[in-house]
């Protein structure tokens, strides 16, 4: 089984671009077999793409944006969808295929709430959220990721110089060799 990716190579939206690079490096890091499919430079694709998404997920005007994700002929998700998989760590349910061995899948939120069993299975990350193996290093690359945009959307810090103290400091009294205060 083969995912398909529609997407875009020449979109003028950053958004879009983002997100298409999103679920690209996830398929990859999780070494999922896809191919990418240019709607902008292929009439074929993009009407294939537009004719196979159900109708209750076309936005109001029709025509759905990229990426939009496929399983040979049958449909995914979006975006947005894709994402919600990625979040509940359940993408390869989305995708339709089986998990490779040893893939551990994250408890329900109803499971942790019971009490503690079953957590000595998965790792804790720095934000105690349960971590399986082989996702270890693909959370280290989407905060590495996280750091740069931040870095590259933050405003320059500009640090505030400290004034000068506009009150006179209480100066010392001169001392003179004897030990005594000098008197003005």
């Amino acid at each position: 089984m083969v995912i398909k990716v529609f997407l875009a190579s020449s979109s003028g939206s950053t958004a879009i671009k983002k997100k298409q690079q999103d679920v690209l490096g996830f398929l990859e890091a999780l070494k999922i077999d896809y191919t990418q499919l240019d709607i902008a430079s292929n009439e074929e694709n993009r009407m294939w793409m537009r004719e196979n998404v159900p109708g209750e997920k076309k936005p109001t005007n029709g025509i759905p944006l990229p990426p939009q994700i496929f399983n040979e002929e049958s449909y995914c998700g979006d975006y947005e969808t894709f994402f919600e998989a990625k979040e509940d760590n359940s993408v390869y349910e989305f995708l339709g295929l089986t998990p490779p061995a040893g893939f551990k899948k994250k408890p329900p939120v109803e499971e942790e709430a019971q009490g503690e069993e079953g957590e000595e299975e998965f790792e804790r990350g720095e934000d105690d959220v349960p971590v399986s193996e082989g996702e270890e290093d693909l959370l280290s690359e989407e905060e590495e990721e996280l750091r740069h945009i931040e870095e590259e959307t933050e405003e320059p810090v500009v640090e505030e110089q400290e004034e000068p103290v506009s009150e006179e400091e209480p100066q010392e009294e001169p001392v003179s060799e004897e030990g005594e205060e000098a008197e003005d």
